[in-house]
């Protein structure tokens, strides 16, 4: 008979998936759900419930289906310090900047954080992501938004 080794860190992985897809559902008791086409306030929460869910399961099973630990490689320290600080970077400045030029930064920031990424490429990146963006949530959607912020010179 084989022997399975159970991956505990997928199993706390999956408990605490199930966990915040739970408090999430919680969250939308009382609250309108609507359609896809009308939302109400409780329909992000509750897809967002659903999606944490499905992804905690699937965590969950994955965490009896291995058969023997692997080592864990080196930290990529790269990716962490430039991937995490980007949101951060564009949540502190998209007020002051503007959607654009913070879009712009955040991209450069996040593209830095691959080793095979020449800089270039990344500038090339950071102008499609942006235009892409800008031409998707402020003119397709609409949303209300500064394109380029009071930090910089108005022309």
């Amino acid at each position: 008979m084989a022997t399975r080794n159970i991956d505990t860190t997928n199993v706390v992985a999956g408990v605490l998936l199930l966990a915040i897809g739970a408090f999430f559902g919680l969250q939308t008791m009382g609250l309108e759900i609507g359609t896809s086409l009308r939302m109400g306030p409780g329909y992000f929460p509750m897809m967002l419930t659903i999606l944490l869910l499905i992804l905690g399961v699937a965590v969950l099973i994955s965490a009896f289906k291995t058969k023997a630990g692997e080592p864990i490689g080196p930290i990529a320290w790269r990716g962490m310090l430039l991937i995490l600080p980007a949101p951060v970077f564009f949540g502190l400045t998209v007020k002051g900047l503007g959607f654009v030029p913070a879009l712009f930064f955040t991209a450069l920031i996040a593209a830095g954080a691959s080793i095979k990424m020449k800089p270039l490429t990344a500038l090339i990146l950071a102008v499609i992501v942006t235009i892409a963006s800008t031409l998707i949530f402020s003119y397709g959607l609409g949303l209300p938004f500064r394109r380029f912020g009071p930090w910089l010179p108005q022309f």
